[in-house]
């Protein structure tokens, strides 16, 4: 599987979609020091978009690459479906987060 550079780009409330957390932050200081800064995702700030950062992970999903998140409700949304194959093996993904 690739890995695809998302570029999340925060909406009127200054909120993202985090992977790490699964779920809708708000980009401030706060989550940059606690969550992104020790991210393995984390690939900085993203060029030529205000309030935004760049995060590069494996997607399950068919998606662009770069793919550009500006509606962070929907990108939660889209990253809770799981798709399990009808038969053979399958790929089991859990979260421990609610």
């Amino acid at each position: 599987m690739a890995l695809i550079t998302h570029v999340n780009v925060c909406n009127a409330d200054n909120e993202i979609y985090c992977c790490l957390r699964n779920k809708i932050v708000k980009l401030d200081a706060q989550q940059k020091e606690q969550f992104c800064r020790g991210c393995k995702m984390y690939a900085g700030e993203a060029a030529g978009y205000e309030r935004s950062v760049t995060c590069v992970w494996e997607d399950l999903r068919v998606v662009s690459n770069p793919h550009v998140a500006v509606d962070p409700v929907e990108e939660f949304m889209h990253n809770q479906i799981r798709e399990v194959p009808p038969e053979g093996q399958a790929l089991f993904l859990y979260t421990t987060e609610w």
